[in-house]
């Protein structure tokens, strides 16, 4: 037993592991306003042309979809021989665009990605989802060996610093490589801040913290999207979130932001734990303090043995269920956010899109915090992936009877169980995975939820052909994962596992298990004795 901080010093490290979320956001979470495509045509030689002088000048295109009227070509101009049309060629003078969405300046509008070159706009969005899976798995297993501090600062400071860079990139390209490194580095301060926190609470203060950590990141969201209306430059927007990200710097001063106990326990630091000794003798007015529950593992393995961890099927079971799981819940959030402009071709406004997407995962976090320590961690993400496999089955077979109101009903109620369910593929790994491996484990079923988000600018990149089939097999395999969710042990309220050894206990109760009372019985005397 070994006692570690005060209850008041504990609080402080909490609220300091969940300020950065606020400004994380505006680096994780402003793709779709960086590359937010608005309605465009040839630019012209008049500034403002008139209807007129747009029919003559610009062919019109019929609808793709049947009762669509069309409008003018945004990628052709007719060519003028003698003042006569001679025939139609692509935009020669660049282009014009009609904001009325999002920022006024964001990568679309400043380099012309649109038409011939609109390839390079999938191909960001899945450069920055490579970059936080390259994060979620480099900068896992270098907080599991190195620690969760230096791993910390050190995603910090690359996180500063690419983030510079980024915002002086002169050209695609370079915005393309320089962003994919921002996202490794910007994932790498989530994952560490994220499992740092967890090894810092109680048992019954764990899914409290991680909740108001997932609502702070919800709260940052909704002032990304305040800043991005006040100050209109996508270079402005990524500024304000990488400056503040400098101060938090200063956890590197010593006695300010402590390494994990639970870490310095396993890694044997006998320095290090003995500096939190003595920040408990000078805490003796606290009258309460954090137990780690654990003894320290035999002094000839310190480290993780990768022989053993081949071998420990129990956790590659619960990380493999998990990350199956976090894979369908995050790539089928997609299908939900966009159903309607692909069955009805009426894709509703971005602020429409935006606002619901960020309020249901806020009212996914509240959900979770009334029900997951009442119901138990596995209970609820069976009931949320079961409420995602049934809307899609509804508005897949259904999508041509319902109306406008009930498939954004439907829609809606997907998108909240697929988020509830992603969230709590999270906390549920990191409570189950042994501290040894969690940076590990956490890294990974983060990285398979990133997978699963390749599909939306993937789907983009084939202008949503084949849609259908998409949704199809996320439902299926949505289903699948409701059954492989049963393979799973219940972590509620439970001490976190150590070692591998203690992740091998973490087992699915069986499913006739008999209550036990808990209340001991007198001993009655033996009659044959």
């Amino acid at each position: 037993m070994i006692l570690a901080l005060g209850r008041k010093k504990q609080r402080l490290l909490l609220c300091l592991s969940v300020l950065p979320n606020l400004f994380l956001s505006f680096l994780l979470s402003s793709d779709p306003l960086l590359t937010l495509s608005s309605p465009h045509h040839c630019r012209l030689p008049v500034a403002s042309p008139s209807p007129e002088l747009l029919n003559y000048s610009l062919p019109w295109e019929s609808g793709a979809r049947e009762g669509d009227k069309g409008g003018w070509s945004q990628c052709k101009q007719y060519q003028f021989v003698n003042g006569t049309q001679s025939g139609v060629v692509n935009c020669e003078d660049g282009w014009d665009y009609n904001v009325t969405e999002g920022l006024r300046n964001n990568i679309v509008t400043e380099w012309d990605l649109v038409c011939g070159q609109y390839w390079l706009v999938p191909v960001e969005e899945v450069c920055f989802i490579l970059g936080i899976l390259t994060g979620c798995l480099g900068l896992g297993y270098t907080a599991d060996r190195l620690g969760r501090l230096k791993t910390l600062l050190t995603s910090l400071a690359l996180s500063v610093i690419f983030g510079v860079l980024v915002c002086v990139s002169p050209s695609p390209s370079l915005f393309i490589v320089t962003r994919f490194c921002l996202a490794a580095a910007t994932a790498g301060v989530y994952l560490t801040l994220y499992i740092t926190r967890l090894e810092l609470c109680d048992p019954s203060l764990r899914l409290l913290v991680t909740m108001v950590a997932g609502l702070t990141t919800v709260a940052g969201e909704l002032l990304l999207l305040g800043v991005a209306l006040g100050c209109q430059s996508w270079r402005g927007l990524l500024g304000a979130g990488t400056a503040p990200l400098s101060l938090f710097l200063s956890y590197g001063v010593p006695g300010v932001f402590p390494e994990s106990p639970r870490w310095l326990l396993l890694s044997e630091r006998s320095t290090d734990l003995h500096s939190f000794s003595e920040r408990r003798e000078r805490e003796r007015d606290d009258d309460s303090f954090t137990e780690l529950e654990s003894e320290p593992p035999p002094s000839g393995r310190p480290h993780l043995s990768f022989p053993e961890l081949l071998h420990s099927r129990n956790i590659w079971k619960n990380m493999c269920v998990l990350g199956f799981t976090s894979f369908i819940s995050h790539g089928i959030s997609h299908c939900y956010s966009s159903f309607r402009g692909d069955v009805r071709g009426t894709a509703p406004s971005f602020y429409w899109t935006y606002l619901l997407s960020v309020c249901a995962g806020g009212g996914a976090w509240l959900l979770l915090w009334v029900t997951v320590d009442r119901c138990g961690r596995r209970g609820i993400l069976l009931l949320a992936m079961t409420m995602t496999g049934l809307a899609s089955l509804i508005l897949l077979g259904l999508m041509e009877y319902l109306s406008e109101s009930a498939i954004t009903v439907f829609s809606v109620l997907g998108l909240f169980s697929s988020q509830a369910a992603a969230s709590l593929c999270i906390l549920f790994t990191a409570e189950v995975i042994p501290t040894v491996i969690r940076g590990i484990g956490v890294g990974m079923v983060m990285a398979l939820g990133c997978v699963g988000r390749l599909s939306s600018p993937l789907m983009d990149l084939r202008n949503h052909y084949g849609y259908f089939l998409h949704h199809v097999v996320y439902s299926s395999l949505a289903l699948l994962a409701v059954l492989s969710i049963l393979l799973l042990p219940e972590s509620k309220r439970k001490p976190l596992p150590q070692t591998l050894a203690d992740g091998e206990q973490y087992r699915r109760p069986p499913l006739g298990r008999r209550r036990r009372d808990n209340v001991p019985l007198l001993a009655t005397p033996n009659p044959e004795t």
